[in-house]
């Protein structure tokens, strides 16, 4: 399979104030694999209810995300960018995956202990089931590859098992509809760039997270330019000047997310970073890249307003693109239907 014939398939949840880590962990991989594979980006709404939400603020949530697709490049006529919850096929095969997937391999996903807290028992069984979704979401399309961040490889790991599973569980039907040995392929996650986690500016710890009650924590990709030299400026560091190689950034966490950003939004490595910086105070570090940050997201939040003034523009768009997305989608779930032995 060449590139052009690869399917890649990954989705934001809309859950209001995108920041400059859902930018660098998956937006900007979103912009630059339309260059050489089809892509399907998915706006993954079901997901979002998982938590309780406002109907208001979520409708709104769905169409920021859209916003930023588009605003930071992707192109919706050549690709295909919708909500989930218009292709019902999603929550069918996650129904059928809920049936392959085991109790055992749900109870090993570590974000669903670290989303529910102490209070497992009174978490959404959506929440649990959470991992099965989101592999129906890629199985569905055939993904072949899967943008993911650090903390999504558990759960592509899961919808890989699942994929076998199912193979493995219906072969003789697939093998006698003529679907050959394998009906689901295994899809394999695309992690690169040096900002894959991008964490608090107030704390290089902790990830970076709309949930933070500190604004100073993250930078909102609706952030002026005035609000983005702020928060850098006042990001957490410490006393030393940084250091000239990669391994002096061990046990320095803050330096080491500050020059991580630095890296991915100049489209360099860290090592390189640390080629021109290393020694320099962090005072003239964070001039620098203020500037970066400033010249590389404006453009991006500028044409979002604009895009977000406009939802009946959005609108639209998720709705092409949820029935170019369905067109596949109702295919592939005939074809799962069959392979299971449901009568149609």
């Amino acid at each position: 399979m060449n590139q052009s014939e690869q399917r890649v398939f990954s989705g934001v949840q809309p859950t209001g104030n995108l920041h400059l880590g859902n930018y660098l962990g998956a937006i900007v991989k979103f912009v630059e694999l339309q260059e050489t594979h089809n892509c399907i980006y998915c706006v993954v709404d079901l997901h979002a209810i998982t938590v309780p939400q406002k109907p208001e603020e979520l409708r709104s949530s769905i169409r920021e995300v859209a916003a930023a697709f588009i605003g930071a490049g992707v192109d919706p006529c050549k690709h295909i960018v919708f909500n989930q919850s218009q292709v019902a096929e999603h929550a069918e095969l996650g129904w059928v995956l809920n049936c392959v997937a085991r109790i055992g391999w749900l109870n090993r996903m570590t974000q669903f202990k670290e989303k529910a807290g102490k209070d497992r028992e009174n978490a959404s069984v959506g929440l649990y089931t959470y991992p099965t979704l989101m592999a129906a979401d890629i199985l569905l399309y055939k993904a072949t590859h899967v943008p993911v961040g650090d903390d999504q490889k558990q759960h592509l790991e899961l919808a890989r098992d699942v994929a076998q599973k199912f193979n493995n569980d219906f072969a003789q039907s697939i093998a006698a509809l003529g679907y050959g040995e394998v009906f689901f392929p295994q899809p394999e996650p695309l992690i690169q760039g040096p900002a894959t986690r991008v964490m608090s500016l107030r704390d290089g710890a902790k990830k970076m997270s709309k949930s933070d009650p500190s604004d100073y924590s993250r930078i909102n990709l609706t952030d002026t330019p005035e609000a983005i030299a702020q928060k850098v400026r006042k990001a957490k560091t410490d006393p030393e000047p940084l250091p000239s190689e990669v391994d002096g950034l061990s046990g320095r966490a803050e330096a080491d997310n500050l020059v991580g950003i630095y890296a991915a939004l100049s489209g360099s490595t860290k090592p390189d970073v640390l080629r021109d910086f290393g020694g320099s105070t962090f005072s003239r570090f964070k001039e620098a890249l203020v500037q970066l940050a400033v010249a590389r997201l404006t453009p991006v939040s500028s044409e979002m307003r604009r895009l977000q003034a406009d939802p009946g523009y959005l609108d639209q768009v998720l709705r092409d693109g949820a029935s170019r997305a369905r067109a596949i989608a109702a295919e592939n779930m005939v074809a799962v239907k069959d392979v299971v032995g449901f009568l149609r």
